[in-house]
């Protein structure tokens, strides 16, 4: 149970009820994570327009490879359900629910395991972060603009991660995961090197 106390869908009034409105709209209920976070929805807003710049310019696939690498690392079940949601719009449930239980051994292109331990390593150990880092996606092919949008992935999703955390949001399982998705989603990250 959130600490939050947070207006229900009638109580909702202004930009608070818009964002609702569009949840409901795109998604059919609005979400814990969406209720608590719009207790500022001016911040809300703001975050929407940082997400959606990000993953036009990264693609809706690295896009959401990182994020569920980096809700991963930090231990977001929260952002682990509602972007492996999203995903099976883009990857099929077999091949999501492998990547979801150890993506460095679900069949993914070299450069995809690379952003996607680069999202691991930066919600774990960003001080520790060094040039190799981004040398070993530039030597995957990614260029800096996608560098930069991969590290912007992974910092935004430790942003909303770790405050849903924090406020010990309720934690909602979107309609249409399997509970076959639902686990591999919430199992826990393997050790590197594995």
């Amino acid at each position: 149970m959130s600490i939050l106390n947070v207006p229900s869908e009638a109580e909702a009034t202004g930009l608070t009820a818009e964002i609702y409105e569009a949840d409901i709209r795109s998604m059919g209920y609005v979400p814990s994570h969406t209720k608590a976070m719009s207790l500022n929805p001016e911040a809300h807003a703001i975050w929407e327009s940082l997400t959606r710049a990000i993953s036009s310019s990264l693609g809706l696939r690295r896009y959401e490879l990182v994020t569920l690498a980096a809700a991963q690392a930090i231990g977001s079940s929260h952002c682990r359900l509602a972007h492996g949601k999203k995903s099976l719009t883009i990857i099929d449930e077999d091949h999501l629910c492998a990547i979801a239980r150890d993506y460095r051994d679900a069949g993914l292109p070299p450069e995809e395991v690379a952003m996607m331990d680069y999202a691991v390593k930066l919600s774990t150990d960003a001080a520790g972060m060094n040039d190799d880092d981004a040398q070993r996606l530039r030597d995957a092919g990614f260029s800096d603009r996608e560098i930069a949008d991969i590290t912007l992935a992974a910092a935004a999703r430790n942003y909303f991660s770790r405050a849903l955390l924090a406020l010990a949001v309720e934690l909602d399982v979107p309609q249409g995961v399997s509970p076959q998705l639902q686990d591999a989603l919430l199992a826990p990250l393997p050790a590197l090197g594995n």
